[in-house]
């Protein structure tokens, strides 16, 4: 589809996926008629329309990379299910969490840990949700623990992709910065000034240690779960399918789960191939980790006679890609809206209406705004800071300062903030396919936090363009 520029009418697509995700409370039905509005406002027909709109949004290679990330993930865990050792970890771990507040904190550790944002929730999710379950927490702060720490972690860790991008954008842009070295350094005196991330980090901290208190409706997630023991409010659709807690239910294998060889070292696999794709390829190869994990596992079962057949092993593993239909689904629809949101010109649009505020004293902030409502409608933080960057940077003059790292940090701030606000973010789709939540009450109850992260930090960039001499 040609990209254009539809103005105002470029927001309808996800206005209107909003709007009906929270009505109706179902993200498929709300990104399919959001899409539909999308293709209808182009000038397509419908049915044809949206096997193009399918065809352009589905057909490269970043969808098919993170669709066999979640394939994969649903067979490891199918396998850990068919093993019976999610259940014997829960159980071995549970004398040794004595409350919510220890399991909540000992996600948010973790988290720390982080050696990507995509594989962080779903390897968090994995591991953690056995024990958040028993404890009573409830599956949408398990949600929020994970999402929002993952990527906060990362845009605060200079040489993990995220700063490595950052700097390689810096660095292109010419003026006193030539290098990819000297990109890095902008990107590390800029780490102070990511004040959303900063903020985040600490208030889930505070959350985790039940010292903030939970309010609007991870509140009422709370008091759920805590007095009724349920987990998902009722009518909630969780990402990952009934199809796993059927195959554990209904395992029969009369082999007693090895936790070490069944868990543990798959865990530590899994992290080992990371670290060393990361040192040896310049980048973790996810994808790679989990075919590996997944290998090994394959082999050990069947060794184990956990499997009894290659019928039983290739059922278990198909049960396992059943699980994460619903979070394919959602991210297929979710890439959909974001190629009609681009096609229509969205982006421009806002960064038009966000240039129109810029003065010099709301400068950080505004430049934080555009990148939040940027990334919002799209989906993108990578996007948004191709886009905002530049346009920040050469707003301060380009002289090295205060008033250029806080306008970097001020722009990677704004597309995380939009990344966890928005319902077609993939990282926001993987935090809820980790937690095994509904989509839908996750970026619900993610949402006031968020906000109040964004207020504060909005303050203080206020006070940094004072005070940096932007006025």
């Amino acid at each position: 589809m040609e990209a254009a520029n539809y103005g105002i009418l470029s927001l309808i697509p996800l206005a209107l996926t909003l709007l009906l995700a929270f009505w109706k409370k179902d993200a498929v039905f709300a990104l399919f008629m959001g899409c539909l509005s999308g293709v209808l406002l182009l000038g397509h027909d419908p049915a044809f329309g949206f096997s193009a709109l399918a065809e352009e949004a589905l057909g490269n290679e970043d969808f098919i990379w993170i669709l066999l990330i979640q394939v994969f993930i649903g067979i490891m865990i199918a396998f850990f299910m068919k093993a019976g050792v999610v259940k014997a970890f829960a159980e071995m771990i549970a004398g040794k969490v004595k409350s919510p507040r220890s399991v909540k904190l000992a996600t948010w550790f973790i988290g720390l840990f982080t050696i990507d944002d995509y594989m962080s929730p779903l390897l968090r999710g994995v591991v953690m949700r056995p024990l958040t379950d028993e404890m009573r927490v409830p599956r949408e702060k398990l949600a929020f623990l994970l999402d929002s720490t993952c990527a906060s972690v990362c845009t605060l860790m200079p040489f993990m992709a995220w700063g490595a991008y950052v700097a390689g954008l810096v660095a292109d842009l010419g003026g006193p910065v030539t290098s990819n070295e000297q990109g890095v350094s902008v990107y590390i005196s800029a780490i102070p000034f990511n004040f959303y991330a900063i903020l985040m980090v600490l208030i889930t901290l505070l959350s985790a240690l039940e010292i903030f208190p939970d309010f609007g409706p991870m509140r009422k997630a709370e008091q759920r779960a805590r007095t009724t023991g349920k987990l998902l409010r009722d009518g909630a659709v969780p990402m990952m399918g009934t199809e796993l807690e059927e195959l554990q239910k209904g395992n029969d294998s009369d082999v007693k789960p090895n936790v070490m060889l069944d868990f543990l070292i798959p865990i530590i696999i899994l992290v080992a191939t990371a670290i060393w794709t990361y040192i040896a390829k310049g980048g973790v190869k996810i994808l790679e980790c989990f075919i590996i994990t997944v290998i090994y596992m394959s082999i050990e079962l069947s060794i184990r006679k956990v499997f009894k057949s290659v019928t039983d092993l290739v059922n278990t593993a198909v049960q396992g890609m059943k699980s994460v239909m619903s979070a394919t689904l959602i991210l297929a629809l979710a890439y959909c809206i974001n190629t009609i949101t681009k096609s229509m010109g969205a982006a421009d649009f806002l960064l038009g209406v966000c240039e129109s505020w810029m003065t010099p004293a709301l400068f950080l902030s505004v430049a934080f705004i555009a990148g939040s409502v940027i990334s919002f409608f799209t989906g993108s933080s990578w996007g948004t800071f191709a886009i905002c960057i530049p346009i920040a940077y050469s707003f301060t003059g380009g002289q090295l300062g205060t008033l250029v790292y806080a306008a970097v940090g001020a722009v990677v701030s704004g597309g995380l903030f939009g990344d966890h606000c928005s319902p077609v973010s993939d990282t926001t789709v993987l935090s809820s396919l980790g937690a095994a939540c509904d989509h839908i009450d996750h970026v619900r109850t993610q949402l006031p936090y968020a906000l109040l992260a964004a207020a504060v930090s909005i303050i203080l960039w206020i006070v940094v363009a004072l005070v940096g001499g932007a006025v």
